[in-house]
């Protein structure tokens, strides 16, 4: 995994890349709001400034999460969907499910309880 910024402080934002069979995943740890949007959309795409077709995103990690994350979480759906990628959230706890859930999000990107059912679905 590369870490783009480690936690230094509880609530901080972190966030790691690491890959499996090909399908990027992006763990995130930390509250999701909007002084870390720049930072979490830049980190859903890839160095070259190019989305990466199929992205995982951990969200196991992730105790909060404002509308600033569900922006940049459509922002990253639009661009992935433009390359005929996807993207897909795995493992996020009750509380930051419950905001994708009424936002609607979950309809629009999937939402898996494991990073492996989501690698697999």
């Amino acid at each position: 995994m590369t870490p783009i910024q480690s936690v230094d402080q509880p609530g901080q934002l972190s966030v790691e890349h690491s890959a499996i069979d090909g399908i990027r995943v992006v763990t995130v740890r930390g509250e999701i709001d909007h002084t870390v949007k720049d930072m979490l959309s830049e980190a859903l795409l890839s160095p070259d400034g190019a989305t990466p077709p199929r992205t995982v995103v951990d969200l196991s990690g992730v105790t909060f999460m404002d509308s600033s994350g569900i922006s940049v979480f459509i922002g990253a759906y639009q661009a992935v969907s433009d390359t005929q990628g996807w993207l897909r959230i795995a493992g996020a706890q009750e509380a930051v499910l419950r905001i994708l859930q009424i936002v609607g999000m979950d309809t629009l990107i999937s939402c898996h309880p494991t990073i492996e059912q989501a690698v697999n679905a």
